[in-house]
């Protein structure tokens, strides 16, 4: 299959960067409303060498979302290094979360995952299960994160690493939709410090 996509690319083809430029298109604009022509101009790519580098509109948005996946695992993983406290990490991660969520041309765009995906999702079942995927791992790696918390006494021997995790993705989830409803940088940064007050105790 991926043999046959590589027909018809033209000479000096970066597919990572093809890629990385759909990402754009349908993070600003979504699976539904992003426009062959929309990509096309994005990608410099004509339809016909389109199709032939990554098949359907919908692999291509399935590449999108599998490298902004990848991108925020390793985002992800630095934020949560276990040689800073967890409170640090916690409050990184959501720094990083923001830099992202509040990037945009013309409005913040919150998180490509969260905005775009979740609307496929009950359509596409490809998207539903990198969706899927996407977030029991973003979950996992919190909740090793706060387990080692439980371990070193950062957190108290009660807590319920798994339960925190997906506390804590939730609160991230929450970030990327009110940043794109337009809620400011400051109101979503005191949301966040809420949100590690909450899960690890008031300062």
């Amino acid at each position: 299959m991926k043999d046959e996509k590589k027909r018809g690319r033209p000479r000096g083809f970066d597919a990572s960067a093809a890629i990385d430029k759909a990402r754009e298109v349908f993070w600003d604009r979504g699976f539904s409303a992003a426009s062959l022509d929309n990509l096309s101009a994005a990608t410099s790519l004509n339809r016909p060498s389109l199709y032939n580098a990554f098949g359907d509109k919908e692999d291509l948005y399935l590449d999108a979302l599998e490298g902004y996946r990848a991108d925020s695992m390793v985002a992800l993983e630095d934020a949560l290094d276990p040689s800073l406290p967890v409170r640090e990490n916690l409050a990184l991660m959501y720094d990083r979360a923001l830099a992202t969520y509040l990037h945009g041309d013309t409005a913040a765009r919150g998180c490509l995952l969260i905005s775009t995906a979740t609307v496929e999702a009950v359509r596409h079942e490809r998207v539903r299960e990198v969706l899927g995927r996407s977030l029991a791992d973003f979950d996992r790696a919190i909740e090793d994160r706060l387990a080692l918390a439980v371990e070193r006494g950062e957190l108290p021997e009660k807590t319920d690493p798994k339960a925190l995790a997906r506390l804590a993705s939730t609160i991230m989830h929450s970030l990327a939709v009110r940043a794109r409803a337009g809620e400011t940088r400051e109101a979503l940064e005191a949301l966040a410090r809420s949100g590690v007050d909450l899960i690890c105790g008031a300062p």
